[in-house]
């Protein structure tokens, strides 16, 4: 993966998409640099916005606190986000990490890879950002089980990526046991697609980080 990205990667030049950009390059304006979390990440961090807002609205507004999820990234579009303006004169306490399933889903890489995109986006981070604290979530759990090709790969991604936690600057945080039953099975009450979490796991999601921003800051 370059780490020269002038140009938008494939499959991100949809209009919304820019459009998306554009709209949280003023939201960062108006915010101004002091920020207390961001969040960053695909279409679940993005989910915030609709299955998450009543979370959102009971953990976030008295807070500032910025989205920069984006349905559909993969590693390669949220580092070109972060080389292209979005975090720019932030200086925000947290930063909340989710990336790499879309990775695995829509172009199978391997985990070696996906591990591959989320340390150079720390890196990146580490350096545009060096007060902020970064949380580094588990990618999410997918798939009905342990046995199915995706949950592996998404498995033992986490396993490398878990790695990269310092605990100095970078944390981890895992909260798949939440989404799973005793057997590790994912279940449609939960996540109804077998991917997106429903409006009940956004509530989970924010205790949790909660409890890390405590502890932390």
């Amino acid at each position: 993966m370059s780490n020269s990205l002038s140009v938008i990667p494939a499959q991100r030049i949809e209009d919304w998409w820019q459009q998306r950009h554009q709209q949280k390059l003023n939201e960062c304006h108006t915010l101004g640099n002091k920020l207390d979390i961001i969040f960053m990440g695909d279409s679940i961090t993005h989910a915030w916005e609709v299955e998450g807002e009543a979370a959102w609205q009971h953990y976030y507004t008295h807070q500032k606190t910025l989205n920069l999820g984006y349905a559909g990234d993969r590693t390669e579009h949220l580092l070109w986000r972060i080389q292209n303006g979005e975090i720019n004169g932030l200086c925000p306490k947290l930063l909340v990490l989710l990336i790499g399933t879309n990775n695995a889903g829509h172009r199978l890489d391997t985990p070696e890879e996906i591990a591959a995109g989320v340390k150079i986006i720390l890196e990146e981070l580490k350096q545009r950002l060096p007060e902020t604290k970064l949380v580094l979530m588990a990618i999410f759990p997918r798939s009905r089980n342990n046995k199915k090709p995706m949950r592996k790969r998404v498995n033992l991604s986490n396993q490398l990526i878990r790695q990269f936690a310092d605990n100095k600057q970078i944390f981890w945080l895992d909260i798949n046991h939440y989404f799973l039953t005793k057997e590790d099975v994912l279940l449609e009450s939960t996540m109804p697609d077998l991917l997106h979490p429903n409006a009940a796991q956004y509530w989970i999601w924010a205790e949790q980080v909660e409890l890390i921003q405590q502890s932390i800051l």
